[in-house]
C-alpha cells in the first residue's frame, strides 16, 4: 500500500465550526482527518461545502492560513455553514449536538471531483454526511471514479440518530479500511449480529466485508490494530486531556498516512496513538503539531 513520498489523502464530508465552552474551533471529522494527514506530509484535501455567510468565509481563510486547498469546499448561498454545539464532561469526553439542513448536507460533485478522485491515493468517508442525499451521492460519485489502488477508510463515526444500517453496509461492502471506537462498536456488534468479544468481532467484520484493516480506538486504553489477520496491540499514551474531540480523526490519518508509506503495523499504531494523545492535551480538533511528530 505504499505510494509517493506525498500521497494524496481526501476527505469528504462534513466542514463545520465546533462551538466549544472555550470558543469555536475549525471541525468536521473529514476536515480533522485531512488536516493532520497535511501535517504528516501528505496532502490533504478536504470536499465539503460552506455557506455564503461570516462562519463559511472564516472556514475558507482558515484553510488558507493552514496551507490547505479549498478548492473543493464548495459556497452555497441557500444553506447556513454547518455549527455544532459541544458540550465537554470533567474527563474532557465530549458531546455533540449537530444541527441539520446545514452547507455540507449539498455537498455538489462537479467534474473536477472525479479528477480529483483519480488521483486520490486514500479517500476517508463517514456516516454522517451520508445523512442527506446530495452528499451521499458526491461520496457515491467519488468512491466509484477512485482508482482500483485508492485506500478507502471508512470512519464510521456514528453521531446521535445520523446513520442506518443500509448506509452502514454499502458503506463497509466499499472500503478497505475500517476506523471506529470502543463505543461504537458495540453497537455495530448489535446492529449487524457480530459477536460481543472486540477481537472476534473485528475479525467477523473483516472475513465478511473483505477488509484489509480494522482499527479499533479505545480512549485512554489505546488501540487494537487488526491487519490481514494479524492483531497488533497499543496501550496509549498518557495525557492531560483539555478535550479528546478530533482525537480518533488524528488516530485514522496517522493511520492512512502509515499504511500508504508501507509502515510497520505497530510502528503505525504507536505514531497513530501517540498524535491522538497530543490532540487531546490541545482545545478543539487542528492545534498546531509539533515538528517531531510531522512526516
Amino acid at each position: 500500500m505504499s505510494t509517493s513520498s506525498r500521497p494524496v489523502v481526501v476527505g469528504i464530508g462534513e466542514v463545520l465550526w465546533d462551538l466549544l465552552p472555550s470558543g469555536k474551533q475549525l471541525g468536521g471529522a473529514v476536515m480533522n482527518f485531512a488536516y493532520h494527514a497535511q501535517a504528516l506530509g501528505a496532502e490533504g484535501i478536504v470536499v465539503s461545502c460552506v455557506g455564503d455567510d461570516e462562519l463559511g468565509h472564516e472556514i475558507l481563510a482558515r484553510l488558507n492560513a493552514l496551507g490547505m486547498s479549498r478548492e473543493f469546499v464548495a459556497i452555497d448561498p441557500n444553506h447556513p455553514t454547518g455549527t455544532v454545539d459541544v458540550a465537554v464532561d470533567e474527563k474532557g469526553v465530549p458531546t455533540f449536538t449537530i444541527h441539520q439542513d446545514v452547507a455540507w448536507d449539498f455537498i455538489p460533485c462537479p467534474d473536477k471531483l472525479i479528477e480529483l478522485a483519480r488521483r486520490a491515493d486514500a479517500i476517508c468517508f463517514g456516516t454522517l454526511a451520508q445523512r442527506s442525499a446530495m452528499s451521499r451521492a458526491a461520496i457515491d460519485r467519488i468512491l466509484a471514479a477512485a482508482r482500483r489502488e485508492c485506500i478507502r477508510i471508512f470512519d464510521i463515526n456514528l453521531r446521535q440518530s445520523y446513520y442506518s444500517e443500509s448506509t452502514i453496509e454499502v458503506s463497509l461492502k466499499r472500503a478497505q479500511v475500517l476506523k471506529l471506537n470502543d463505543q461504537e462498536l458495540p453497537v455495530l456488534s448489535r446492529m449487524l449480529k457480530l459477536p460481543g468479544e472486540p477481537v472476534s468481532a473485528m475479525r467477523e467484520l473483516a472475513g465478511r466485508y473483505g477488509l484489509c484493516v480494522i482499527a479499533l480506538t479505545r480512549g485512554a486504553g489505546g488501540s487494537l490494530l487488526y491487519v490481514q489477520g494479524r492483531l497488533f496491540e497499543h496501550p496509549g499514551y498518557p495525557a492531560d486531556v483539555v478535550d479528546t474531540v478530533g482525537a480518533g480523526d488524528a488516530f485514522t490519518a496517522a493511520l492512512a498516512v502509515g499504511l500508504l508509506r508501507g509502515e510497520d503495523p505497530q510502528a503505525i499504531n504507536d505514531k497513530a496513538n501517540r498524535l491522538a494523545s497530543f490532540v487531546c492535551t490541545q482545545a478543539g480538533a487542528t492545534p498546531a503539531i509539533p515538528g517531531g511528530m510531522r512526516g
